[in-house]
């Protein structure tokens, strides 16, 4: 990773563009800024805000690593979650083998940041983002990056545009087995796979390396499917190394794993045969990174096997009452473009008056839709609410929730803010 583009990220100057941050603030660099400690209740920040819980987050990367490690899996988490480049950095520093992405800016992002693996999780036919992967390859021989492949003619574009290109380098590619009938991409067929297999050996710009798929598409999704899936593609790779078509990679790349059954892939990547080269078994999983209240909690793996331990959720979003219209009704200030809200509403969890010093349980509130720039609330009989109460709410599905905010504090347990993460959507 670069320092110095990671440095550059603490001398960006805080002003109106992020949202949450103290007014008075405007001005100072963000390392200036995160040197003051702030608290987040009483160091003038305004709702809404969301944070990240410094303890969790370092709870999860570390959980994570330790996972990876005693299951044998190398790990490139998917970096689309957060597209964070200061949580790039700690999850490479928390032994990640590259960062997964999916479209080519995101790419370009990481490769600012210094970022020398990447594996992009989709089948590359733009020219122009061939064209400057081409070069990026050419120009830095430690760069390696890898992308799908799951049809032929895509395998023709790609080769067509990296020709024009002039590229030097091949690009590294795998193939794509779909997870199923009405399943998302990738080839559907063992025999569609090996057809693009031999697409990529006639390419002299292309590199077969690997394949791939995402375990999370697969239809009607329970563990006798998504384990059945994982075991063809481990039998695939063992197919077209068998019929010669790794015979230019120095290593077979067996790649999955989303954040809902990566215990599935830990258990079938185990299985996987000695093959004609070493095998780099990648995990990509990335919601782990700040999990969340909802979706993924409910599907994480370690809900099925407790004894690998626990994922926390790392969000908080912190909303202001600023309507008590009803005794059973209240709205706070918090809406869609604040909460991620495209697969479950957010969750009221605690209760802080200003001027407390602790918060209490969201007894008897909860969140029942969301407006623009406001949350409605329904209040049981009985909840202690009152116009100027922050609630804090917990979210479901993290991407959503970093792609809201530019500038997210990091903060501890206490409320003191020690890091701001810089995000790019």
């Amino acid at each position: 990773m670069s320092s110095e583009a990671l440095t550059g990220l603490a001398e960006e100057r805080v002003d109106h563009r992020f949202k949450g941050l103290p007014p008075d603030a405007d001005g100072l660099t963000v390392g200036e800024l995160a040197a003051q400690r702030r608290n987040l209740f009483t160091g003038g920040f305004a709702t809404p805000v969301l944070a990240l819980s410094a303890e969790r987050l370092a709870h999860n990367l570390e959980l994570m690593e330790t996972y990876a490690a005693r299951h044998g899996l190398a790990f490139a988490p998917h970096g689309k979650t957060s597209m964070a480049p200061q949580l790039f950095h700690r999850q490479i520093e928390h032994g990640a083998w590259g960062i997964t992405l999916a479209v080519p800016h995101q790419v370009r992002v990481a490769r600012a940041f210094g970022v020398r693996r990447v594996f992009l999780a989709n089948e590359l036919v733009d020219a122009a983002a061939l064209r400057w992967i081409a070069a990026e390859l050419d120009a830095d021989p430690s760069f390696r990056f890898v992308c799908y492949a799951d049809s032929v003619p895509g395998v023709a574009l790609m080769d067509a545009a990296l020709r024009a290109a002039g590229a030097g380098r091949p690009v590294d590619v795998v193939v794509e087995l779909g997870a199923g009938e009405g399943a998302r991409t990738g080839a559907r067929t063992e025999a569609e796979c090996a057809a693009v297999a031999a697409a990529v050996a006639a390419a002299g710009t292309l590199r077969l390396v690997g394949v791939a798929g995402y375990e999370g598409e697969v239809p009607r999704a329970d563990p006798e499917r998504v384990r059945a899936y994982l075991r063809r593609l481990v039998a695939l790779a063992a197919g077209l190394d068998a019929a010669g078509r790794f015979a230019g990679a120095e290593e077979i790349v067996v790649s999955a794993g989303g954040s809902a059954w990566f215990d599935a892939v830990a258990d079938e990547f185990a299985r996987v045969p000695e093959l004609s080269r070493p095998v780099l078994k990648l995990l990509r999983s990335g919601a782990y990174v700040s999990h969340d209240d909802g979706h993924y909690r409910a599907l994480t793996p370690f809900n099925r096997v407790p004894e690998e331990g626990a994922l926390e959720p790392a969000f908080r979003l912190w909303a202001q009452v600023v309507s008590r219209p009803t005794g059973e009704q209240a709205f706070v200030n918090a809406g869609k473009r604040d909460a991620a809200h495209d697969l479950d509403l957010p969750f009221a969890q605690v209760v802080r008056r200003p001027g407390a010093d602790a918060e209490r349980p969201a007894t008897g509130i909860t969140v029942t839709g969301l407006s623009d720039q406001h949350a409605w609330l329904r209040t049981a009989p009985g909840a202690d609410l009152a116009v100027g109460d922050w609630v804090g709410m917990g979210l479901s599905h993290p991407c959503t929730s970093f792609d809201k905010w530019p500038l997210i504090p990091v903060a501890e347990a206490d409320g003191t803010v020690v890091d701001y993460v810089r995000t790019f959507f």
